[in-house]
């Protein structure tokens, strides 16, 4: 597990990042270990050394090339550590060396020659490993003058670089909103399934060939009253028999938490009506105050589904409803065997 150090007195001022590790099923973890080698680095940009950090980071294994693969993006501060306007950013990744039980220091994915994305990053993105080893990797990107978009490329990677191929068509709001962030995607049942977050809503849509995405729609109930998830990330967890996603929204006695981002819900999705069964619906990390926007999926077994998140402890004041920064590690026990494990 790895996990970032955030400056509260900030805003996304990440000064480091740690590793926990369990050889037991996660019974019990190493103490947080600094990782050096994805660790902030001073680079010289427009003429200026800034520090630059890798953030947003979602470690996953790779079955074709048998390695555990690290995505997330780039921030660029200015030397006083506030994060820089204009923002250039990158995908930033790296591989897990086993043996020193250690990450190899950081690169960035190269893009296509083109302004539109000197500003692109798979920061916080649920990526898709096809069976050729080929990547599907979901990004936002801003274009000058211009709010973020969402698209995704199609990447090959032989187990120590990632390489971008071609992309798909981009996906874009016109609205008042920043744009589209945080993508993740998931296959099932023959299609392809990308859920998006908006300041305003979140979206989802889909596609037959994992490249090409039909019209983004709003998030709801099977009902059609709105989800009421906006300005946080969603997740899938996939099972051979259902497709889930995992959220935040509005609605949950939950008005003094930070853009109602506690607690972190899960719920069956109806794949042809792209929506979500309010029926099925269950808490999966409690409500303590703090958000739990920030969160990850990783598939540990054919039986065992964990999602991992930690107590944002921002603004002050949101410990008097009971949060203290816990590491929480929701185990979902399949009653079925998931016969997707591995794939």
């Amino acid at each position: 597990m790895t996990m970032s150090t955030l400056d509260l007195e900030g805003s996304d001022v990440f000064k480091g990042m740690f590793q926990i590790r369990s050889k037991n099923g996660g019974k019990t973890w190493t103490k947080p270990q600094k990782s050096e080698p994805l660790a902030p680095r001073i680079e010289t940009i427009d003429g200026v050394e800034r520090p630059v950090a890798a953030s947003d980071f979602w470690p996953k294994w790779h079955k074709k090339s048998g390695v555990l693969l690290g995505t997330g993006h780039t921030v660029v501060y200015t030397p006083e550590w506030k994060v820089a306007n204009p923002r250039p950013r990158h995908t930033a990744y790296s591989v897990y060396d086993p043996k020193k039980e250690e990450w190899l220091p950081w690169m960035k994915m190269e893009m296509p020659e083109s302004g539109a994305f000197a500003n692109a990053g798979a920061g916080c993105v649920q990526r898709l490993d096809l069976e050729d080893g080929s990547i599907l990797l979901p990004i936002y990107f801003s274009p000058p003058e211009k709010n973020s978009r969402v698209a995704v490329c199609h990447c090959s990677f032989d187990g120590k670089t990632l390489r971008y191929q071609k992309m798909g068509n981009s996906l874009s709001v016109d609205d008042d909103s920043r744009g589209l962030h945080e993508p993740s995607l998931m296959a099932f049942g023959g299609k392809y399934f990308l859920t998006i977050r908006n300041d305003l809503q979140g979206y989802v849509t889909t596609s037959e060939d994992g490249l090409h995405y039909e019209a983004i729609r709003p998030w709801t109930f099977d009902d059609g009253s709105p989800l009421g998830n906006y300005n946080t990330q969603q997740h899938w967890v996939r099972h051979s028999d259902a497709l889930y996603l995992v959220y935040t929204r509005r609605g949950a006695d939950n008005d003094h938490v930070f853009r109602h981002r506690a607690p972190l819900f899960m719920a069956k999705v109806d794949p042809k009506k792209l929506a979500v069964i309010r029926e099925t619906e269950v808490a999966l990390v409690p409500e303590r105050g703090a958000r739990l926007g920030n969160f990850g999926v990783t598939e540990i077994s054919p039986k065992e589904t964990w999602v991992t998140v930690s107590e944002w402890m921002q603004p002050e004041g949101v410990e008097k409803y009971g949060s203290d920064g816990s590491v929480y590690v929701a185990k979902i026990n399949w009653k079925k065997r998931n016969k997707l494990f591995g794939k």
